[in-house]
């Protein structure tokens, strides 16, 4: 101590850090999506949803996370089809049990989207459908949709700290019960990077005001 914490071109010396590096969305990594990103593709269904108010979406992904979205986004789209890689989902029974009996939700397995399909012109994007290829066969269709929503999953942005702050086996930092200290004196974390149940703003931006009432109080009883 203190810590010294590395830029692209700064040096900066602290007695405390709080480290709120969050977590990236992880993403289906083709061309397309990229391209259509906050124009008819997203990551969040609880951010965006509203804006799919009786247009038809799809959700990508086969876990709980993907289904919880699917059955959140029936409160607004006309139609939501789940795109799932497999025949069988990854996701609890009873979130499973609970897609399958809404009226709204279909499904569309052993299927990847290959492409997002849209219109760009003058700048301004929309989203028209995807492609979906089957997994099995290799046969693809196109599915017309107004919005793609990506669930397979967040990465806690940790690489940085591997092997000097505990994480958990999907390397979210590790913080002491009801507080944000790390296994580091000074060290504290907040946000989604310690998160990886609620992911919201509010819930990051409370645990931003833990962390920094933590370091406070650290620091006053180090007699810094």
């Amino acid at each position: 101590r203190p810590f010294v914490v590395k830029s692209y071109d700064e040096v900066y010396t602290a007695d405390a850090v709080i480290v709120s590096t969050g977590a990236s969305a992880k993403l289906l990594g083709i061309t397309s999506e990229s391209k259509f990103m906050g124009f008819g593709v997203s990551a969040c269904a609880t951010c965006d949803g509203f804006f799919y108010r009786n247009q038809r979406v799809i959700v990508v992904g086969g876990g709980d996370t993907a289904l919880e979205e699917a059955n959140y986004l029936t409160r607004f789209a006309s139609e939501v089809v789940v795109v799932h890689r497999r025949d069988e989902f990854r996701g609890s029974k009873i979130m499973v049990d609970r897609a399958k009996k809404n009226p709204k939700i279909r499904f569309e397995l052993n299927a990847v989207v290959d492409e997002v399909l849209g219109t760009d012109i003058n700048g301004r994007k929309t989203v028209t459908g995807v492609v979906l290829k089957n997994t099995k066969t290799g046969e693809t269709k196109v599915h017309e949709c107004e919005g793609v929503f990506v669930a397979i999953g967040h990465q806690p942005n940790t690489k940085l700290f591997e092997g000097v702050l505990d994480t958990d086996e999907s390397g979210y930092l590790k913080v002491k019960e009801g507080s944000s200290y790390t296994n580091i004196e000074g060290v504290f974390a907040a946000g989604d990077v310690c998160d990886k149940t609620y992911r919201q703003a509010v819930t990051a931006a409370g645990s931003g005001c833990m962390a920094a009432i933590d370091a406070e109080r650290w620091l006053e009883s180090q007699d810094m």
